[in-house]
């Protein structure tokens, strides 16, 4: 288990003057733009303006803070209001997104077409593996690429491994508690996360009892190709 908090996340302008990123997690870890696997990141927006194009990489993008955004997606507009809704797109596809009442923050999770798949839940109290994922895709449309291949989970793997458990706190103040976290029976932790902190649990260590937060918080659930027949 790593605990990533928010005042350690270095800001990284965007090219176009836009807004500011920091990024929560990637795997590999420390891998750049061509080498990611997946990357969970903030997104300060500033402005309107065009996405820049990323082929072979599915997009998850939530309003964490803000009245939130119109995005426009191969011409299909979708509006994201604020409330935590997750959104999934083509990351290769022509986008651009207009404020609808001034600057929004977004969780970002990118993920490499055959390397990764990722669901988004937005959850406040208890959730366990196996719930049900909250990402709604763009309707499908001629100009849209295909949607990604089914990937399996892979929670057990060594410490390479694509698949894992990321937490964000949507809220500040938040208290998570993990059972079972001290390997002991009956016993547990509480981890107390201020907003945009975060947990990460690699793919050999997800906490398979589930978890109870008593703010709101982002579970990002990765999981990675299935292992090779042997």
């Amino acid at each position: 288990m790593r605990i990533l908090r928010a005042r350690e996340r270095a800001a990284a302008p965007w090219s176009n003057g836009g807004g500011v990123t920091r990024e929560i997690a990637a795997h590999p870890p420390g891998a750049g733009w061509d080498g990611f696997a997946w990357r969970v990141s903030l997104a300060d927006v500033t402005r309107d303006g065009p996405y820049s194009p990323l082929p072979g990489v599915r997009r998850i993008l939530t309003v964490v803070d803000g009245a939130g955004l119109e995005l426009t997606v191969d011409g299909a507009v979708r509006l994201l209001p604020g409330g935590h809704r997750p959104f999934a797109f083509p990351g290769g596809a022509a986008t651009g997104s207009r404020l609808l009442d001034g600057p929004v923050i977004n969780l970002n999770v990118m993920l490499r077409e055959g390397r990764a798949d990722a669901t988004v839940e937005i959850v406040r109290g208890t959730w366990a593996p196996g719930s049900a994922p909250s990402a709604s895709p763009l309707p499908p449309s001629s100009s849209s690429p295909s949607p990604s291949p089914s990937l399996s989970p892979s929670p057990g793997g060594g410490p390479g491994s694509v698949g894992g458990l990321l937490v964000v706190a949507l809220e500040g103040g938040t208290r998570l508690t993990v059972p079972g976290e001290t390997g002991e029976s009956g016993k547990f932790a509480v981890l107390r996360m201020e907003r945009f902190d975060a947990v990460l649990w690699p793919g050999p260590d997800v906490p398979l009892g589930g978890l109870r937060a008593d703010g709101t918080v982002a579970v990002i659930r990765l999981s990675g190709p299935p292992a090779p027949l042997t």
